[in-house]
C-alpha cells in the first residue's frame, strides 16, 4: 500500500473534516473542519487549551495514544486518508512529505546527540549517504535559518544552545526533506523580535520557492497578520470564526476573536516604595564557559556574561532583554549559583559567592526560577500536585499541608480544580507554564527569576499572568529578575531595563525612558522591531510607546 502523491485538480493539499479528539474521554477537539491549498498558509489561533496543538498532532498521528483517541473525523493529504492508516503509510508521511516544528525544542531534541548528528539523520532520510554532502547540507540548513557559526554549531549539544538557537535547529531539521506541508506549532515563541522577522521571511520564501503548504499554530496575531492567508479561531475545541486573514483581524464577528485582538500587554508596573529593601545586589558578574578540548591545544573560552551589575529591591521588577544567545539566561543561572561565575552576588545582605552548598541550601526556597521551557523542567512521571509540592516535601512540610498549599497556589495561577491529579503531557504549553509558576510560588520566595515566563502563552493569558505577577509582587513584596525578548511584556512589567548583547551590557535605565529615548543603536533596533510587530497586530504597544516618547520629549521610533 502506497500513498498517492498526486491529487486531483480540485483536491486540496490537506483536508480535515469533523475531527474530534478526546483525552481520557474528555473532549479536546470538537468537529473541526478546514482545508489548506498548496502554497497557502492557514493559521490556527486561540488561547492555551483551545485544541490547536491537538488538531495539528492528529495530522501526523503523534498524540499520546491510548490516552488520546479520535472518536470521529477524516484527515486527507492529497486525497489519501491518513486517519487510521497503517504504520507504513504514516512513516511515508512523517518527516518527509509532512514535517513539524514543535513548540518546545528542548524536549524535541535528543540531549545525548550533537546538533549535527540530528540534522544529518533528517538529511540522510532523503537518500543522501555521502558524509561530506550530508555535512554540507546540514551547514546550509543552519545558515538558512540564521544560526551563526553554522559549521561549529554542528558539534554542539542542545543544552549548549539558547532557547532561540534550539528552535532554529528544529526548523532546519523540519526543512531538510523539503516537505509539501509544514506544521509549525508556535515556532517563534523562543525567538527575539529581530530573529522572529528573519524566520517569518524564511517561511514565506520557502512557500514561494517550494509551493509549501503551511499550517501555523500561534497566539501572536502580529505573526498571523504577516504570514497567514486564512485564519481559523479556536475556542474550547471548536472553530468559532474563520475567513481570510484581513477580514478576521480587521472585522472580527465573534466576541472571542474581538477579545483576542484587544488582549495586548499594556499598562505600567506599580511604583516601588522609597524605603524598599534591596533583595539582590550583583556586582561585576562574569560567566565563562570552556569550549571543546582539542588535541595539543587549550580549550577555547566563551564569555557568556561580561561584567554585569544589577540591583533589585523588594517590589521591583528589573528586565533583562536581548537577542537569543546574548547571555540573559546564563546571568540568571549564575545568580542562583547553578553555573560557575565570578563577581559579587549579595542576596538579602548575604554573599552567595564562595558559600558552601550546605550553607546555601536554607536560602534556596527564597531564590526561585521559572524556566523558559516548562515541559522540559516538569517531571513527566509526577502529577501536578506532586510537582508543585516537591519543594515543600524537601523542606519537611507535612503531607496534609503540602496538598492544601499546592491546591491553593494552583487555583491562584488560574488552573482548574482537577489539574492537581493530572500529568504535564495532558496540558497545553501555556497551562504547563502556569504549573511552573505555581511550583516556584508555593515556596514563598523573596526573589523570583522569570526566564521568558510568557513566551509560550497566548496574549489573553499573558495579560492574566502579568496581572497575577504584579499583584503577587505588591502583596508579597517580591523582587523580580525578568528575562525576556518580548518588549511589550517587559514594558508592562518592569521598572528598570538592562539591555544585553554578546554578554555585555549596552544600555540600562528606567523602562519608560529607555523605550522613549533609546541611546544605543542596538536598543533602538529592538524597540523599532517590537513597535513594528505591535503595529502589525493593532498598534496598541506602539501607540503606548509613542505616547511615552511624546511625554518624555523624545523622538518617534520611525514607526
Amino acid at each position: 500500500m502506497t500513498l498517492s502523491t498526486t491529487a486531483s485538480p480540485s483536491e486540496p493539499l490537506l483536508r480535515v473534516e469533523n475531527l474530534a479528539v478526546s483525552f481520557r474521554g474528555k473532549p479536546a477537539v470538537r468537529n473541526v473542519s478546514f482545508q489548506l491549498e498548496r502554497g497557502q498558509s492557514l493559521a490556527l489561533v486561540g488561547e492555551s487549551g483551545s485544541g490547536k496543538t491537538a488538531t495539528a498532532m492528529s495530522i501526523m498521528q503523534l498524540l499520546p495514544y491510548p490516552v488520546a483517541s479520535h472518536p470521529s473525523g477524516s484527515i486527507r493529504l492529497c486525497g489519501q486518508e491518513l486517519m487510521g492508516a497503517p504504520p507504513e503509510i504514516v512513516r511515508a508521511v512523517r518527516g518527509k512529505r509532512v514535517s513539524m516544528v514543535f513548540q518546545e525544542p528542548m524536549t524535541s531534541l535528543n540531549p545525548v546527540h550533537t546538533v549535527g548528528k540530528q540534522i544529518a539523520e533528517c538529511v540522510a532520510l532523503q537518500g543522501e549517504l555521502d558524509a561530506r554532502r550530508v555535512r554540507q547540507r546540514s551547514v546550509e540548513l543552519l545558515q538558512r535559518v540564521g544560526l551563526g557559526e553554522a559549521s561549529t554549531r554542528l558539534s554542539a549539544y542542545a543544552h549548549e544552545l539558547s532557547g532561540g538557537q534550539r528552535q532554529r535547529v528544529m526548523i532546519a531539521m523540519a526543512l531538510a526533506s523539503k516537505p509539501e506541508l509544514l506544521i509549525a506549532d508556535e515556532p517563534t515563541t523562543a525567538l527575539d523580535v529581530t530573529v522572529q522577522a528573519q524566520i517569518l521571511d524564511l517561511l514565506q520564501g520557502l512557500q514561494q520557492e517550494l509551493g509549501l503548504g503551511l499550517l501555523f499554530i500561534t497566539h501572536d496575531l502580529g505573526i498571523v497578520r504577516r504570514l497567514a492567508h486564512d485564519v481559523c479561531v479556536m475556542r474550547q475545541g471548536r472553530i468559532v470564526e474563520r475567513g481570510s486573514c484581513n477580514r478576521v483581524l480587521t472585522s472580527p464577528k465573534h466576541a472571542y476573536t474581538q477579545q483576542l485582538i484587544a488582549a495586548v500587554p499594556a499598562g505600567q508596573p506599580p511604583p516601588v516604595a522609597d524605603d524598599a529593601a534591596t533583595v539582590l545586589d550583583v556586582r561585576e558578574l562574569r560567566v565563562v564557559f570552556g569550549g571543546k578540548r582539542r588535541l595539543f591545544s587549550k580549550p577555547p573560552l566563551v564569555t557568556a556574561v561580561d561584567g554585569i551589575s544589577v540591583s533589585v529591591r523588594a517590589g521591583e521588577a528589573v528586565g533583562i532583554v536581548g537577542e537569543s544567545g546574548s547571555g540573559k539566561t546564563s546571568f540568571g543561572l549564575a545568580v542562583l549559583r547553578l553555573v560557575a561565575s565570578r563577581g559579587s552576588i549579595r542576596f538579602m545582605d548575604r554573599e552567595l559567592q564562595g558559600m558552601k552548598q550546605g550553607a546555601l541550601r536554607p536560602l534556596r526556597p527564597l531564590l526561585q526560577i521559572v524556566f523558559q521551557d516548562p515541559f522540559g523542567s516538569l517531571s513527566p512521571r509526577l502529577s501536578v500536585a506532586q510537582i508543585v509540592a516537591e519543594g515543600l516535601d524537601a523542606m519537611g512540610v507535612p503531607r496534609s499541608e503540602q496538598r492544601t498549599r499546592a491546591r491553593a497556589v494552583l487555583a491562584e495561577v488560574g488552573l482548574p480544580e482537577d489539574s492537581a491529579e493530572r500529568y504535564p503531557h495532558e496540558f497545553s504549553g501555556g497551562q504547563r507554564q502556569r504549573i511552573a509558576i505555581a511550583r516556584a510560588l508555593v515556596l514563598e520566595p523573596r526573589l523570583l527569576i522569570l526566564d521568558e515566563p510568557t513566551s509560550s502563552l497566548d496574549l489573553s493569558v499573558q495579560a492574566q499572568i502579568i496581572e497575577l505577577l504584579q499583584s503577587l509582587q505588591q502583596r508579597r513584596k517580591l523582587g523580580y529578575l525578568f528575562i525576556s525578548h518580548d518588549l511589550a511584556v517587559v514594558r508592562a512589567m518592569c521598572h528598570e531595563i538592562i539591555v544585553m548583547k554578546d554578554g555585555r551590557l549596552v544600555e540600562r535605565g528606567p523602562a519608560q525612558h529607555l523605550f522613549a529615548q533609546p541611546k544605543h543603536a542596538y536598543t533602538a533596533e529592538l524597540v523599532r522591531s517590537a513597535a513594528l510587530a505591535s503595529q502589525a497586530q493593532g498598534g496598541t504597544w506602539a501607540q503606548g510607546a509613542q505616547r511615552d516618547a511624546t511625554a518624555d520629549g523624545g523622538a518617534s521610533f520611525g514607526v
